[in-house]
């Protein structure tokens, strides 16, 4: 992967409906930082917040199994990503696959082009 594909996770990222805004707002400062002096520093910074964020798979279970989760995204909806996640722990997965999750692992799985 090179950073002009990163540049491209990273805006598929910050466009995620799943995405934080913390997350949104670093991810964006790294985009303007590319080809700057300032890359390298928002670089670690870029991969310090998408360690902070990324999910593991008991995590969103626990969420999504709770009052708290369920007044997220309503009852029903709730006990389907429960399902759902639960399904992808079985198959062996170990981070949450929403549309943020999964290129935050892309993205940490390729930080040294970032470094």
């Amino acid at each position: 992967m090179t950073k002009s594909d990163i540049a491209e996770k990273v805006k598929a990222l910050i466009s995620a409906p799943s995405c934080c805004a913390e997350l949104k707002a670093v991810g964006n400062d790294w985009l303007k930082a590319v080809g700057s002096a300032e890359e390298k520093t928002m670089s670690e910074k870029l991969i310090k917040e998408l360690e902070a964020d990324i999910q593991t798979i008991d995590a969103v279970i626990a969420l999504f199994s709770s009052e708290a989760g369920k007044n997220i995204v309503g009852e029903d909806t709730a006990k389907n990503m429960v399902a759902h996640f639960k399904e992808v722990k079985a198959a062996g997965g170990k981070w949450c696959d929403c549309s943020a999750c999964a290129v935050v692992r892309e993205i940490l799985d390729n930080k040294s082009v970032l470094l």
